[in-house]
């Protein structure tokens, strides 16, 4: 497999969105879906709608969420809905919570863990993809990219469980935070698979560098972020996309840095990135592209 391309730059604004889009080359059709993070009621860290207005409007795209799997703001459609207006989503954009009437499922196979997938229902009705993803640290996860936003970012409520349990169709949430911790890492990677097998290309996938915490934006009280903004990257390979950001964590001089990886280590982050790799959505070999 040649490398994967990967293109950065060091310019954080919604311009360089719309640009760092563009480099790929790619024009999004039809019904566009826009999954990102819409952030925990409390959550501080979250990018917020006005950063991403431009490019979102720029592929005419819908935001779109799943409903979670745990207590808190997000858990039902009608407590989302509202915190989607709370957080500004609803003013900016189409919002469509893709649970909101149900699941579907997708297969995989080959998946070491898992070998389906629930998604909501809504998600058959976008015709492209734009994962726009903010990497930062995880508490489960060790980190967030487009790999995670691939697999628990697009499951049902029911979906998110089944992929933390490593394949329990009825967890509870305290079986799910007591699932096999590995296997859990690689069932995201078989998730992430059922939605590359779905889309095929016509995916595209930005990640930010921006407000760095070891914790999620679905952490009501996250700690603030420990590193610098580095930047936005754009790939067309997720699996590329993500051990970029890896790379530029790990050979940063920011003190804060540390931090960061202690969280990505101590969780065996890594093991995603190489999962995913093992499923061939993408490559952990890129060339990366500076853009200035």
């Amino acid at each position: 497999m040649e490398k994967a391309k990967v293109y950065f730059t060091k310019e954080i604004s919604p311009d360089a969105l719309v640009k760092m889009y563009e480099k790929l080359g790619v024009n999004l059709s039809g019904k566009v879906a826009v999954k990102l993070h819409s952030g925990e009621d409390g959550n501080q860290n979250y990018v917020k709608p006005d950063f991403v207005e431009a490019l979102v409007k720029h592929v005419n795209g819908t935001v779109v969420e799943c409903n979670t799997a745990y207590e808190g703001a997000r858990n039902t459609t009608e407590k989302h809905v509202a915190l989607m207006e709370k957080h500004g989503w609803s003013k900016y954009f189409d919002v469509d919570i893709l649970d909101s009437e149900g699941e579907d499922v997708l297969e995989n196979l080959n998946g070491t863990i898992i070998k389906k997938n629930f998604v909501g229902s809504h998600m058959k009705n976008y015709d492209s993809l734009l994962m726009l993803s903010h990497f930062k640290g995880h508490p489960m996860g060790g980190f967030g990219g487009a790999i995670k936003n691939l697999s628990i970012g697009l499951a049902s409520s029911k979906g998110k469980g089944y992929i933390h349990s490593g394949g329990n169709e009825e967890a509870s949430f305290g079986e799910i935070m007591k699932g096999d911790h590995d296997s859990f890492l690689k069932a995201m990677a078989d998730a992430a698979k059922t939605i590359t097998d779905f889309y095929q290309d016509k995916i595209v996938y930005i990640n930010m560098m921006v407000n760095m915490s070891v914790d999620c934006d679905c952490c009501n009280v996250a700690e603030d972020p420990c590193m610098k903004d580095i930047g936005i990257l754009s790939s067309l390979d997720p699996v590329a996309l993500d051990q970029a950001c890896i790379d530029l964590v790990y050979n940063s001089t920011d003190p804060g840095k540390d931090h960061l990886i202690e969280r990505i280590e101590s969780r065996n982050g890594l093991l995603t990135i190489l999962s995913a790799e093992a499923q061939n959505i993408g490559t952990r070999d890129y060339e990366l592209i500076n853009i200035d």
